[in-house]
């Protein structure tokens, strides 16, 4: 729930959502109504002239949304009967408009989309086996790291196990010196623990995604080498506020492994100095047995059951999924596109930033599709700082991260004791 400048803000994008809702359709003409956020809201435009052109009679309003306030205005403009006919939605709201009914599942006629796609990215696209959206663009997180403090340490490569990355992280440590830290892990964040939870085989909901599974022995592992980095020294007791800017702080030595996505590129490139960029680089993230999995992220893009242009809708997202169309959307905002051929026509790994995030993207791990997950990572990220402070062992805090999803999904288990789909 919002309130002050935050609601009042979230009441004027309704507003403009009621009156994108209203747009004419001029005559002979089909107004294709699409919604994208962020960066991309403000860019996608430059590709639509060549869309029109080649699809005459139709024209696309595209309509600018901030991240911050879009789940809540879809929501919004499905109960209001005001979807638009085309959104970008985050990979994880899948599930929750699936399950209210809001999209449009990939006709038989589009499934040659769902080809050259990664694997994990995909997988978080269908419900059921079934593709309910289209990837658009893709990401995920891995290590940024310091190479000249890993090569102080003794490491010529980045490790590549939880052992050697220890190992590593220990000897960074000694030669930062001073009150500096090997890794930052912020505590008001679960994504981090989230990608150590994903290197065990055992899946982290059962019984039909019903009831948590976190205490399996992988994931106490990972609850334990998480616990185990603050212990012995090697992260501090920080949330992501008290880190005043991640960037002074990692060019000054305060942390040397980070965890971030595609999107920190640019950051690192253009708010670190010239002399300090052959300091820094990316790898893989390690595993307890060697390179490791994590969580699939990005964009995708999403037909709605109420748009009455369903085959314009369509062509749409049939035209953004065209490999040369994502190779120069990449050069417009810097996105990862969803198409590995995009790869290879924006030559996207001949950046050697960039590069380690192909393979990251190879090992990628679906996390459960259910509209509840969001809620129980947060549980989750709770109960972990809650460990690190020294309240739960690895072992009991597995049992009540598991205590919290299975309250959390007490409405799942009720329907499908019901024989209803969720």
């Amino acid at each position: 729930m919002t309130s002050g400048p935050h609601r009042r803000g979230a009441l004027a994008l309704l507003a403009g959502g009621a009156a994108a809702a209203c747009t004419p359709r001029r005559d002979g003409e089909t107004v294709l109504r699409f919604w994208a956020m962020g960066n991309e809201g403000g860019t996608v435009g430059q590709l639509m002239p060549e869309f029109e052109r080649r699809n005459p009679g139709v024209r696309v309003a595209v309509q600018p949304l901030p991240w911050t306030a879009a789940h809540e205005k879809l929501l919004t403009a499905y109960a209001g009967d005001s979807l638009p006919d085309v959104s970008q939605i985050g990979n994880t709201w899948v599930s929750e408009l699936t399950a209210i009914g809001a999209l449009s599942p990939t006709p038989p006629a589009a499934a040659d989309l769902l080809t050259d796609q990664f694997e994990a990215v995909l997988e978080t696209n269908e419900v059921a086996g079934r593709a309910m959206t289209t990837p658009w663009y893709v990401d995920t997180r891995l290590l940024f790291y310091r190479t000249d403090l890993l090569a102080r340490a003794g490491f010529d490569a980045p490790p590549q196990d939880w052992g050697e990355w220890k190992r590593a992280m220990h000897g960074i440590k000694r030669v930062a010196g001073g009150d500096n830290y090997a890794i930052l892990l912020p505590l008001n964040e679960f994504e981090q623990l989230l990608t150590f939870g994903l290197q065990t085989e055992e899946p982290l909901l059962r019984d039909r995604n019903t009831r948590g599974n976190f205490s399996n022995p992988g994931f106490i592992s990972a609850l334990a080498f998480y616990r185990s980095l603050f212990a012995e020294g090697l992260a501090p007791l920080a949330s992501a506020a008290q880190i005043s800017n991640v960037w002074t702080e990692f060019a000054r030595g305060y942390f040397s492994f980070y965890f971030s996505g595609p999107w920190s590129v640019g950051d690192f490139r253009s708010r670190l100095p010239a002399s300090f960029q052959s300091s820094w680089a990316t790898a893989g993230v390690p595993g307890p047995n060697g390179l490791g999995a994590s969580a699939p992220g990005g964009s995708s893009l999403a037909v709605f059951q109420s748009s009455p242009h369903q085959e314009a809708a369509w062509a749409l997202v049939r035209y953004l999924s065209e490999p040369a169309v994502q190779a120069r959307f990449n050069t417009i905002v810097g996105d990862l596109p969803a198409r590995k051929s995009a790869w290879d026509i924006a030559q996207v790994e001949r950046d050697p930033m960039l590069a380690p995030f192909r393979g990251q993207l190879e090992r990628a791990k679906a996390v459960p599709k259910v509209p509840e997950w969001e809620r129980i990572v947060t549980e989750m990220q709770i109960v972990a700082e809650r460990m690190v402070r020294g309240e739960y062992t690895p072992e009991t805090a597995a049992a009540e991260i598991d205590r919290r999803a299975d309250r959390l999904l007490e409405k799942r288990r009720w329907m499908m004791e019901q024989g209803r789909a969720v």
